[in-house]
């Protein structure tokens, strides 16, 4: 079977389903020009700023996409391709896009509020608390892992801080001449990325260099430096006006992603490889489990994750310029992520299986992203470009990619503090300290994030990070369903993905439950993690029933 197959087919579905399924569902939500967003309404020169389409589309993705759509469906193909295929194509384009698409126009048309604000208003505040509590407790977590883990890659490889650093510099140049000295968006855009490119020039050419000895055992005092700097960074990042650092930061990184996605399509047509994975391969793999419910948890933001619904509704609907916009920067963005999961997923089926093995356990661990970075070098060289260039640019792109992700998900924690100090039925500058000040609510996560470092749990708690991230879009499905239900829109087209995603998950847990319980030396506190989320998605839905009932 030709790679060219299954890209060509998956393209084709994903531009389908954009304009049939997206349109549709645009208007069953009555999507229009002339009804004015909250970044208009709500401006406030710091959160509330309206974007150009272009702009926001480019922040959006690079926010949602990071390293978990190559990742997951590197790590499922060990189940054959055919499965994570369908999942890929099926679940991105009537349950990924759909969240994504229909959490960013409920906030939208809850003044650019979030999730949580959304189930407090329908669901009552014991929702809305459960709620937020949860989702800070996973955006700690992804702060933290995130942090831990560009440190080490600065370390590993300080080309990628060198052109990091670079990327910051960049942003803030960009952005301040777009919105501040009124430079044309175009001309700003072309030296823009013109200039991305000379970052990473100047990042191979000018590694980072190493500040502290390399130690003879214990850890590297490089790790520790890049930790405190980067905790620094998010904090600046979160605080700072979101057009100036943040979103002209990934709208420029989201060409790095642009460029590796389109040069590997066009490489597949011109040049395209067979597929020598096998279409189904075992019902259960060593060290993931059995295919259901595993494979859905593991290929997660390809197909579908809570955590675009807490980007979509806490930055990306504070600067919806028009509601018109929401269709590509929601439906469109999932769809062009799923796209980036299918092409992680060939890298991993166009060597045989004991290829792919080698290449995953090449640094003896798991590492999906040599898989992604080596295959990526492999489409690339069809089209004349050396292999070790393809290898180093694809490896550099995720690794911006994974910095993204820290900042945002330290902004949305910050946002999910203040909304918890608010009292039910008031607004933020009604608030106490914590609600009004984005400077202590942001320091309040940094510090939870630096804790939970030096904790030394970070990874341990990561392993139950799928099924919390999987509850998570199960829950924001859930708000928006009884949002359309209760406004007597059609809702079927975000309840069966719901109970599609509550069934995946509690199905999960109970499973990562008795793999604990199990287990020689089970690790209590990922257990009592484990058991806290089963109980808290029961709840949510005992209270979601009760509440519709009454």
């Amino acid at each position: 079977m030709s790679a060219l197959l299954m890209l060509g087919g998956g393209i084709l579905f994903f531009v389908l389903a954009y304009r049939f399924y997206g349109g549709w569902i645009s208007r069953q939500l009555g999507l229009g020009r002339e009804r004015n967003t909250p970044a208009h309404t709500m401006r406030d020169g710091v959160d509330y700023v309206p974007a150009p389409m272009p702009v926001l589309l480019g922040h959006h993705f690079a926010s949602i996409a990071g390293a978990a759509p190559i990742i997951g469906p590197v790590l499922a193909a060990q189940f054959g391709f055919l499965p994570v295929f369908l999942w890929v194509i099926l679940g991105g384009a009537f349950l990924g896009a759909v969240h994504d698409f229909t959490a960013l126009v409920a906030s939208v048309r809850h003044e650019g509020r979030s999730i949580g604000m959304i189930i407090e208003r329908y669901l009552g505040s014991t929702g809305k608390t459960l709620f937020l509590l949860f989702a800070w407790a996973a955006l700690i977590l992804v702060v933290a892992v995130f942090t831990l883990v560009v440190a080490d890659t600065f370390v590993r490889t300080p080309s990628v801080a060198t052109a990091s650093l670079l990327f910051i510099v960049l942003a803030v140049s960009f952005g301040v001449s777009v919105y501040r000295a009124n430079v044309s968006f175009v001309l700003a855009s072309v030296i823009g990325i013109a200039l991305l490119g000379a970052a990473l020039y100047l990042g191979v050419a000018f590694p980072f260099p190493r500040l502290f000895p390399l130690p003879e055992q214990g850890m590297d005092p490089m790790v520790l430096f890049w930790e405190v700097m980067l905790l620094v960074y998010v904090f600046i990042a979160s605080v700072t006006p979101v057009n100036i650092l943040l979103q002209p930061r990934d709208y420029l990184n989201s060409f790095l992603l642009y460029a590796v996605l389109l040069l590997s399509v066009v490489a597949v047509f011109v040049s395209p490889p067979e597929i020598k994975g096998e279409a189904f391969v075992t019902a259960n793999v060593e060290g993931l489990g059995p295919i259901f419910p595993i494979l859905f948890v593991t290929v997660a933001c390809g197909a579908i994750s809570g955590f675009h619904a807490m980007v979509a509704s806490g930055t990306t609907a504070k600067q919806l310029d028009r509601e018109s916009d929401a269709r590509p920067v929601g439906y469109g963005a999932m769809l062009v992520e799923s796209l980036l999961a299918l092409l992680a997923l060939l890298t991993a089926v166009v060597v045989t299986r004991s290829e792919f093995v080698s290449l995953l356990m090449a640094s003896g661990r798991a590492n999906p992203v040599h898989v992604f970075a080596v295959g990526t070098s492999g489409f690339l060289s069809a089209l004349g470009i050396p292999v070790e260039f393809g290898l180093g640019f694809a490896a550099l792109a995720v690794s911006a990619f994974a910095m993204t992700s820290l900042d945002t998900a330290t902004r949305l924690a910050r946002f999910t503090v203040q909304e918890l100090a608010m009292k039910a039925g008031s607004r933020q500058e009604e608030g106490n300290l914590l609600a009004r000040n984005r400077f202590v609510a942001t320091a309040l996560t940094v510090a939870a994030s630096a804790l939970l470092l030096l904790s030394g749990e970070t990874m341990t708690l990561w392993k139950v990070f799928g099924s919390a991230n999987q509850l998570l879009a199960a829950l924001a499905l859930l708000a928006v369903t009884v949002w359309l239900a209760a406004t007597k829109r059609r809702c079927l087209y975000t309840l069966i993905p719901m109970v599609i995603m509550y069934v995946v998950t509690v199905s999960a847990l109970v499973l990562q439950v008795v793999q604990i319980v199990s287990s020689p030396k089970p690790e209590y506190l990922l257990l009592a993690v484990a058991v806290l989320l089963l109980v808290l998605a029961l709840l949510l839905a005992y209270n979601t029933l009760r509440r519709r009932k009454a």
